[in-house]
């Protein structure tokens, strides 16, 4: 488009830049279906438009709202179709997509994969990761919201790994429930809790739910601790329902032991020792946990976004003693296998920002976490998140406010980032914001997860009978036809009556001034006429030059000005009864 613009001088070229900017606008979707990004590519599609019509006008000194009002009215008017076509035109939820971009797997902070620094990189993004509602639920859960993405079981010090292939959990710890279309654990006198998650897109296959999802949405698997791994990769929106339980159940398999004990060779002597001296001043496991706390608690450990590299454990903890979240996960973990208790690191979300307009919780990238589980013989896999015993408050806040909190008690430095998010957050801004979050929640809901399940429930509950792909765009494509045909009829009624009342109500005036003696000839035009007829009835003069300027502005003018074809039948009228009196 930018090359054509360099030889642009015909109409014709006008109008294909036009079509190459359609063609654009087209492919901004591409890129991104966002409501922000679907709102930039309406307006310059509307703006091509007004250009298109603006080119065809001509030049005419103040003329800038009539193209705009022209391009309303025809988005209006192609509103009906353009409704038409989404709810009814034959949807595929198979097949091949594809993106413009790459997928954002690697702006997620997940993988199969875990090192200290990789979480500590989202601290400061953005980007939306999923909205959670809670259907029924007139009120926020109590404590703080632990998203549990994914588990990890193979330690190599303080970087950890999932397997390469997630594995069912195992039929002895689980149960269908007839009707329900999904897996659910066995928990009893565990409180249950349902989501609603609209999920963003990012090419893996990792979903969230609170705590231990107990039933598995549609198109996904209970993975073996308890996380959800989709069947096919999330490359667009994607929204499923899920109930999580506060219980984990209390089983454990002897392979699932020893692979929670599983430590690498190379971790230090001191560090060995470290967790041996508490197997010896407790005798279960409930102290050696505590006891691993207080270590965190009392020598010295601080939290930071920036704490650097490491070398190893001994390194952290024992000399610098700085880190995120993912440092304090993996070293306590490491630590209780030590100290033989079976351990395992789970990463996902923590918090989120509650929306009071849309009554949703919207979790972003940089509300990524990472804690710890450790078996209990008497709980089971029981969370323990040693960063809160580091910075306490984390686990009820988001990070953003987290560190607003920080900051103003003086333990952190000036983020210039917190600093913006807590003026965003202040008055006004704080309710466009949520306005703002609650449309786009809503374009994700209602019309980017509009795929083919929701179309064949809308078209069973309108009493369409799916006869298949074919015979429904078939028919859309009539109904389209057929409303396209009345709009033109209607459209042509409309002119058509337009223009005949004109006429009609100019042979009407022609047959009055007839009536004082100047008949008009047929060959003669409304002007000339005008002009003979005032100079035979001076008296009437203007009045005749005033009608006849009206019936050529309204026979002849593109766009005739509001009103005026009642002012020309009210002088037309009224002239002959003003010359009889």
């Amino acid at each position: 488009m930018s090359l054509k613009i360099l030889e642009a001088h015909t109409a014709r070229e006008f109008r294909v830049m036009v079509l190459i900017g359609w063609m654009l606008c087209l492919c901004g979707f591409f890129l991104s279906q966002d409501f922000t990004t679907a709102l930039c590519l309406l307006i310059a599609f509307a703006l091509l438009v007004v250009a298109l019509i603006q080119f065809h006008r001509g030049a005419s000194p103040g003329a800038v709202w009539p193209p705009v009002g022209t391009t309303c009215k025809l988005l209006l008017q192609a509103s009906p179709l353009v409704v038409l076509f989404f709810l009814l035109f034959p949807r595929i939820n198979a097949g091949p997509w594809f993106e413009l971009r790459p997928y954002r797997a690697a702006n997620t902070g997940f993988s199969d994969r875990l090192s200290p620094g990789r979480i500590a990189a989202l601290a400061n993004s953005s980007e939306i990761a999923f909205r959670a509602e809670f259907p029924g639920s007139s009120t926020r859960p109590s404590g703080p919201m632990y998203w549990r993405g994914i588990v990890m079981w193979h330690c190599n010090g303080m970087e950890w790994r999932a397997p390469y292939a997630p594995r069912p959990k195992s039929p002895s710890t689980t149960r269908d429930i007839a009707g329900s279309g999904g897996l659910t654990v066995q928990s009893a006198n565990a409180k249950e809790i349902q989501q609603r998650i609209t999920l963003s897109p990012h090419g893996a296959r990792w979903m969230f739910a609170l705590d231990h999802p107990i039933k598995t949405p549609p198109g996904a698997m209970l993975a073996r601790g308890d996380y959800l791994s989709s069947v096919l990769p999330i490359r667009k929106s994607r929204q499923y329902e899920v109930v999580s339980s506060e219980s984990s159940g209390n089983e454990i398999t002897a392979k699932e032991r020893a692979e929670a004990l599983e430590v690498p060779a190379s971790i230090s002597p001191a560090v060995r020792d470290l967790a041996h001296s508490w197997t010896v001043q407790n005798r279960d496991s409930r102290g050696i946990v505590n006891s691993a706390l207080q270590f965190f608690r009392t020598q010295g450990f601080s939290y930071s976004l920036t704490p650097g590299e490491y070398d190893d454990l001994e390194e952290f903890l024992f000399r610098r003693r700085v880190g995120f979240c993912g440092h304090y996960a993996t070293s306590f973990a490491a630590l209780m296998r030590l100290a033989g208790i079976p351990a395992r690191v789970v990463v996902g979300y923590l918090g989120g920002e509650y929306n009071d307009l849309g009554h949703f919780f919207l979790v972003r990238q940089a509300d990524a976490h990472a804690w710890c589980e450790v078996w209990i013989p008497e709980k089971g896999w029981t969370r323990v998140d040693p960063s809160a015993a580091v910075a306490p408050g984390r686990a009820s806040l988001d990070l953003t406010s987290f560190l607003e909190t920080r900051i103003a008690s003086g333990q952190m430095g000036v983020r210039q980032n917190a600093l913006i998010a807590q003026l965003l957050r202040s008055g006004v801004f704080t309710n466009v914001r949520f306005i703002w979050q609650t449309l786009s929640y809503e374009w994700d809901t209602r019309l980017l997860a509009f795929d083919a399940d929701v179309q064949d429930v809308l078209l069973t509950s309108m009493g369409i009978a799916s006869r298949g792909s074919i015979f429904l765009a078939l028919e859309i494509l009539l109904a389209a036809i057929a409303l396209l045909a009345i709009y033109f009829a209607w459209m042509q009624l409309r002119t058509r009556s337009r223009v005949d009342r004109v006429k009609a109500l100019y042979e009407y005036f022609c047959r009055k001034i007839a009536r004082l003696g100047v008949p008009r000839d047929p060959c003669e035009g409304p002007l000339d006429f005008a002009r003979r007829a005032a100079q035979s009835l001076p008296n009437e003069s203007n009045r005749i030059r005033q009608i006849a300027d009206t019936y050529v502005q309204l026979r002849y003018a593109p766009q005739p000005a509001s009103g005026m074809l009642d002012r020309f039948a009210k002088e037309v009228n009224a002239f002959g009864a003003r010359t009889r009196h």
